[in-house]
């Protein structure tokens, strides 16, 4: 019997993992309002006809909380209180042959790549005039910008291409198309995403075009920061450094996954450099912009590192001072190189090795939050949290970095800018007053 709240026609996306599923989710939510759909994102009522699921499954943890979403709503659908339950995204494309065998509630399943298959399953049409537009889930006044899909790199762990296959480009024109309506209704940061930004362009333009699309997306009236996530150390285009100095609203921020410290390891993995190169890199970077906040990724664990490999990726943290870091544990993942490899290292001892990692980590921001102290910056609020505005300067995104918290007292508008003097810091947040 179903449940008599259920609402007729309205669609409940929700969506894990990345940014990247994240834009996936908004071009749907687009789609389905201009077919006159009701749609929540991750509502919290259980009211809708039809859930949507965009799942994750990039490592262990995000396939186990993929799959316990999925059977929750299975169960709720059991329960009368959904109609209807689909599931897209990388899990999905990667195993719903298993899966549809497994949870045979679920009614259909989706690839990362069949946008108009799920939209003809829910009777609505493929609206070409909406390419391009997007309705947010963020707050208005950023946005993430996919600027391609799927990657060609070879990296021996990872399970993308099989999930979202070879490296796609958008155009140019397109994305600067997006830019400009988002900017009309109040974007003022883009937030560019690929899984390989710094690959943008080899396949349409056969070149790497990145600089040309930061010093084109930079000209649109209403941006004030364009913020570039997930560069690909190997062939990095030094020319985007060359825009970044020239253009004040390209932040002086890079994401960059390092991955290992040590040339071993990075042969292993496939990753097309060593350690000599990359350190290389990162001082050019440096030099050519002063004062760049770079955050990076590390995997520990991976098959093969012995305790020597780990301390050099310890040793190379120690040395870099990077701005940002995370540190995650290698995960198993099949039909990748590294699936051929023994999974060697016990799961305690990639713990303590991410442990070790984060730790010293967290010393390296102490001491560079503490210089900050009597500084400056200009912070864009994102929100307000008890006795609190809560925002970010230009070298942090948000949701993984630093953030500034000022007295609520003090008025600020969330979504726009305020100077702000640091007045204290710890090891992840910056406290300050609003001077202007």
């Amino acid at each position: 019997m179903k449940t008599k709240g259920i609402v007729k026609n309205k669609v409940n996306i929700v969506t894990l993992g990345c940014s990247k599923n994240l834009v996936d989710s908004e071009v749907l939510y687009t789609q389905l309002k201009g077919n006159g759909f009701k749609v929540d994102h991750e509502s919290k009522k259980d009211d809708a006809q039809i859930v949507v699921i965009n799942t994750c499954g990039f490592i262990d943890n995000a396939k186990e909380e993929s799959i316990n979403t999925i059977l929750r709503y299975a169960d709720a659908k059991a329960a009368g209180m959904v109609d209807k339950v689909y599931v897209t995204g990388c899990l999905s494309h990667r195993y719903k042959d298993e899966l549809s065998i497994e949870i045979p509630t679920v009614d259909a399943w989706f690839g990362t790549n069949e946008l108009p298959r799920l939209l003809k399953t829910l009777k609505a049409d493929y609206k070409h005039e909406l390419v391009g537009e997007r309705l947010l889930t963020t707050p208005t006044h950023y946005a993430y910008v996919k600027i391609a899909e799927g990657c060609d790199r070879p990296c021996s762990f990872c399970a993308i291409p099989l999930m979202r296959g070879g490296h796609i480009s958008r155009p140019i024109e397109e994305l600067v198309k997006e830019a400009k309506s988002l900017a009309k209704r109040g974007t003022k940061e883009l937030i560019l995403i690929a899984q390989d930004l710094t690959y943008y362009g080899l396949d349409i333009y056969k070149k790497r075009n990145l600089s040309d699309l930061l010093a084109q997306l930079s000209d649109v009236e209403g941006i004030e920061w364009i913020r570039l996530q997930y560069a690909y150390p190997a062939g990095f285009p030094m020319d985007v450094l060359d825009v970044m100095n020239e253009r004040s609203n390209i932040c002086k921020y890079l994401d960059m996954p390092l991955q290992s410290g040590s040339t071993e390891m990075l042969k292993s993995m496939r990753r097309g450099i060593t350690r000599e190169k990359t350190e290389a890199l990162i001082n050019t970077i440096r030099e050519k912009v002063p004062g760049i906040a770079l955050r990076t990724t590390l995997i520990v664990g991976h098959p093969g590192e012995t305790e020597a490999l780990f301390d050099e990726t310890f040793e190379f943290v120690e040395k870099m001072r990077f701005d940002r870091l995370g540190a995650f544990q290698y995960s198993h993942e099949d039909n990748t190189h590294s699936y051929t490899m023994p999974d060697d290292i016990p799961t305690e001892i990639k713990q303590e090795r991410a442990d070790a990692i984060m730790e010293l980590q967290q010393g390296i921001s102490y001491e560079l939050n503490q210089n900050k102290i009597g500084q400056t910056y200009k912070v864009l609020f994102d929100r307000k949290e008890g006795g609190h505005f809560i925002g970010r300067t230009e070298f942090d995104s948000p949701e993984v970095d630093n953030e500034v918290l000022v007295p609520a007292s003090q008025f600020v508008r969330l979504g726009d800018y305020a100077h702000v003097k640091i007045t204290s810091a710890e090891e992840f947040d910056l406290y300050g007053e609003v001077i202007s």
